[in-house]
């Protein structure tokens, strides 16, 4: 891509184009840098001296192999941002709450391999091996008060380097005030750890040192097109196509109510408010959610549904059936988890 050419101003269908190296976007100047210093405050209030180098990649993660943190290309402009709300729906860390959650894990991620505490038996015996292989899905059990819930789909039950990192998290926090949050659970013990092995490493140099980028933006050739297929295709599940008897309950099919408004224009309607509340209660990803929504308003157009009755009570009740339906989902016997990310 020329240098001159403006992000903020190119057409949506010429950016797709685009390779992510030709993006030349950049850390400095963003909201990603304010992030980047109030983790480091953070780490001075509790004593740590190691710092992560950071670089722009495809998505978020920290390498095993160096200190450092990468963080998705989107997040350092504006109009990316936007295109990643467009095609994924949610913006991952696209708010500096829901940033600094991230980089608190990514940094849970940076001390671990840096210091190499997987290899301490207490760690082992608190958080399990490290070297255990990640799991494409895992089963978590929101009941469990074995494991802190710091980000979302309970990600600390996906491995055991999850959670530490989980951990580390909501240590670090300011004002997270973990000792009472987590009286009684056996996650209490783990951030007592924690706290006691930071303390014993503050001052200590990491043994891992060396700073390297891995998969950095300047050599990812795929173009924003290809790379929002594969995204895309993270996230489609296998969910059942007819809701029959349950859309039945709460929309009508009697040829009295033909009149009234189509019960797949009222999904679509508040498809937006339905998508985000049972995402904030359930975990499940809205693109996921989005595509259900999808099944349902085509069954209701081929059923031919109406709306009828007090409006606040069928969005109340459509609301209860699609967390249902995403809780059987991702519950129920044989269904697999989500992605450990």
């Amino acid at each position: 891509m020329p240098r001159k050419v403006s992000l903020a101003k190119i057409p949506e269908d010429k950016l797709l184009q685009l390779r992510l190296k030709d993006l030349k976007v950049g850390i400095e100047g963003t909201f990603l840098k304010r992030c980047l210093d109030d983790l480091h405050d953070e780490l001075d209030q509790r004593g740590l001296r190691i710092r992560p180098h950071v670089w722009l990649s495809n998505e978020w993660f920290s390498p095993t192999t160096t200190p450092g943190i990468a963080i998705p290309f989107y997040l350092a402009h504006r109009r990316l941002m936007r295109l990643e709300k467009k095609k994924i729906i949610d913006v991952e860390g696209g708010t500096t709450w829901e940033c600094m959650q991230i980089l608190r894990h990514e940094m849970g991620h940076v001390v671990q391999n840096a210091y190499r505490l997987q290899r301490r038996r207490r760690w082992q015996e608190l958080f399990g091996h490290s070297s255990t292989r990640y799991p494409s899905y895992y089963r978590p059990n929101p009941a469990s008060k074995n494991y802190v819930q710091h980000l979302r789909l309970w990600y600390a039950q996906s491995h055991p380097d999850e959670d530490f990192a989980e951990t580390f998290a909501v240590w670090l926090k300011p004002r997270s005030d973990w000792r009472k949050r987590y009286a009684g659970w056996g996650a209490l013990k783990k951030l007592e750890y924690v706290d006691q092995l930071m303390a014993e490493i503050a001052d200590q140099k990491p043994v891992v040192t060396r700073r390297v980028l891995v998969d950095p933006l300047s050599r990812l050739t795929d173009t924003l097109e290809k790379h929002y297929e594969k995204k895309q295709a993270l996230y489609a599940v296998d969910t059942p196509k007819t809701y029959d008897r349950e859309l039945h309950r709460i929309f009508s099919a009697d040829p009295r109510h033909r009149r009234s408004l189509a019960a797949s224009v009222f999904i679509r309607k508040n498809r937006a408010k339905f998508r985000q509340i049972v995402s904030r209660w359930t975990g499940e990803y809205q693109l996921t959610l989005d595509s259900v929504l999808d099944d349902m308003i085509d069954r209701c157009r081929e059923l031919n549904l109406r709306a009828v009755g007090p409006e606040r009570q069928l969005r109340t009740d459509f609301t209860v059936l699609l967390t249902a339906k995403t809780v059987h989902s991702l519950y129920g016997p044989g269904r697999r988890k989500w992605f450990a990310l």
